[in-house]
């Protein structure tokens, strides 16, 4: 290893040199002063002793409190303050220990040495570890990394630029945007309006973004300053561990509702004990995190895989959890469940989602999405549950595969079943970002292994929300719900997918991934709705709506969905109960 190559404990000893090398000559000179410039033999050994005594308290106290470990480089003012303590401490345990033995040991100190020894290792110990950062930022004007524009109120600028002036080894802020705080300083850095930093600063390399900002609402503006090296400040790092985080398309694509509304979800959830089904599902598994987070007082998990029922258990850890490992096609089993644990409040996640495997599946697909959910009804019928929230899909409106039309069955036999003392409701709404089997999974995949990525048409749309925030919204939409209502979420525009695909590969920073398009899959169509007409109802929140309700005689639900299983075209059948399904098998 190179001699000059830093290490730990290179800069370790370095310091303690130089410490010690700063005390020794601040006691000498200490004396040297006291006496003007003559110190007489007595005193001589006093030299000795208080050099020994400060450097033993001074080094080991750095040495406690990770001083040494401060990179030369990124001396900051909070390790100065944290310094002045320690040296502040140590002068008055040197004052304590001289008093107590000045009868012996320290005969006739001069106390005026005290203070004027303070000050001068104070100022040469701070010029030793703030010599390197002055001598690289003033004398030379040199960078410490690559120049970078921070995005973020003053508030969150002075931490910013802070923790990235002492841990981050290739970004250093030299602008800080903010429109409403422009000409301010934080930590040297000024504060400018966009058109200043569009007009002075072309040099800019990369960006980091404050988490208080939408990514989304200031990314086009960044990539109109030429760049393309995007960064998010993780407010919970430590160190210099995560201090930035890589933006991703879900921050792009992000929602963000404004009228969410927890104090009514918390009221719906305090308390109450909880059955999730598919509770180690993408949705489920969130369902249950809010639950918890909203203060339940027991969950009840159920998903009939053990990996997934496993992982959601262990991250639960603030509220009882009781798990069951069982399919909701059984119906004897369920009503154990419902017999043993009597929940107040069901929320119905289980199902199976996945298009293509939908259609090549249809038998089971039907058992288990309309079957399994009348059970799951049913059973919440009977055992007085006070609401079922039923997790349903844009893929019911008008479907054009079988996944779709066995959710609007479910829909219709929540509607229809509801009024029986248990409050029946079902929420509506399109993708969620990141999702198993999602597309932007998929995508990435795909990235990383050189590409292409695959499209299935390029005018090709969909809804897409944060999982956090569809849960939540699920849960808002229950607690208002009465029974019988189908809630459609807010899900904003839609997105090509072909424009997504694009993102991502910007993002990523990769070039040459192409796109190849492939054709519309069995069931597959262009674009997704949340309405099967406009005559939807306004709710007290923006972000909810209720669908017009669809009746449907519940005797003949029943017996149509036991024909259904019974039947071997089950293709007409799903069209005699959903006259809108117009099964698209092989679109191009």
């Amino acid at each position: 290893m190179h001699i000059f190559t830093p290490t730990n404990l290179k800069r370790t000893l370095f310091f303690i040199l130089t410490d010690l090398f700063a005390i020794g000559l601040a006691v000498y000179i200490a004396f040297l002063l006291r006496f003007d410039f003559e110190i007489p033999a007595q005193y001589i050994s006093d030299i000795y002793k208080s050099f020994a005594l400060l450097a033993f308290m001074r080094i080991t106290l750095f040495y406690l409190r990770d001083i040494y470990k401060v990179s030369w480089r990124y001396f900051s003012f909070k390790d100065q303050v944290q310094i002045t303590y320690i040296l502040l401490f140590s002068t008055l345990l040197f004052t304590a220990f001289v008093y107590i033995f000045r009868t012996n040991l320290f005969l006739g100190f001069p106390r005026s040495i005290i203070p004027i020894e303070f000050l001068l290792s104070f100022l040469m110990i701070l010029f030793s570890r703030s010599s390197k950062r002055f001598f690289l930022e003033v004398y030379k004007q040199q960078s410490l990394g690559r120049p970078t524009l921070i995005i973020a109120s003053p508030q969150y600028a002075e931490e910013i630029t802070r923790k990235l002036m002492k841990y981050s080894h290739e970004n250093w802020p030299v602008a800080i945007w903010n429109d409403a705080a422009a000409g301010l300083k934080i930590n040297g850095v000024s504060i400018k309006t966009y058109s200043d930093i569009q007009k002075y600063h072309k040099g800019l390399e990369s960006v980091v973004v404050s988490d208080e900002f939408k990514v989304k609402d200031i990314y086009e503006d960044v990539k109109a300053l030429g760049i393309h090296d995007i960064k998010v400040f993780n407010p919970i790092s430590s160190y210099d561990k995560d201090i930035l985080l890589n933006i991703s398309v879900e921050d792009l694509l992000a929602r963000h509702p404004k009228d969410l509304d927890k104090k009514t979800i918390k009221t719906f959830l305090t308390n109450k004990t909880v059955l999730v089904t598919g509770a180690g599902g993408s949705i489920g598994s969130e369902i249950c995190r809010q639950c918890e987070k909203y203060g339940v007082k027991k969950l009840i998990l159920l998903d009939h895989s053990e990996y997934n029922l496993y992982a959601i258990d262990q991250e639960i850890q603030e509220v009882p959890t009781v798990t069951v490992l069982e399919s909701i096609k059984d119906l004897s089993f369920i009503d154990t469940t419902f017999a043993k644990h009597k929940p107040d409040i069901v929320i119905h996640a289980a199902a199976y989602k996945h298009v293509p495997l939908v259609e090549a599946n249809i038998q089971e697909a039907i058992v288990n999405n309309v079957v399994g959910t009348k059970n799951v009804i049913d059973m919440a019928i009977k055992y007085g549950v006070e609401k079922f929230v039923m997790i349903s899909t844009d893929k019911a409106v008008r479907p054009t595969n079988v996944m779709g039309t066995t959710k609007r069955i479910c829909e219709l036999y929540a509607q229809n079943s509801n009024g029986k003392g248990t409050d029946i409701v079902a929420v509506r709404f399109g993708n969620v970002l990141g999702s198993s089997g999602s597309v932007i999974p998929k995508f990435k995949a795909q990235i990383e292994a050189g590409g292409p990525i695959t499209v299935t048409h390029p005018d090709i749309t969909r809804y897409f929300m944060l999982i956090p925030e569809a849960c939540e919204l699920v849960l808002q939409a229950g607690a208002i719900g009465s029974g019988g209502e189908i809630f459609i979420l807010d899900m904003g525009e839609p997105v090509k997918i072909v424009d997504l695909a694009r993102k991502m590969i910007e993002l990523s920073g990769q070039e040459g991934i192409e796109i190849k398009f492939t054709g519309l899959r069995p069931g597959e169509k262009l674009y997704e709705e949340l309405l099967i007409d406009d005559a939807d109802a306004r709710t007290a929140y923006e972000s909810i709506t209720v669908a017009k309700p669809t009746a449907y005689d519940i005797e003949k639900l029943n017996a149509d969905i036991k024909e259904l299983v019974q039947i071997e075209d089950k293709i007409a059948k799903l069209q005699d109960i959903v006259p809108e399904f117009n099964h698209q098998q092989n679109e191009s």
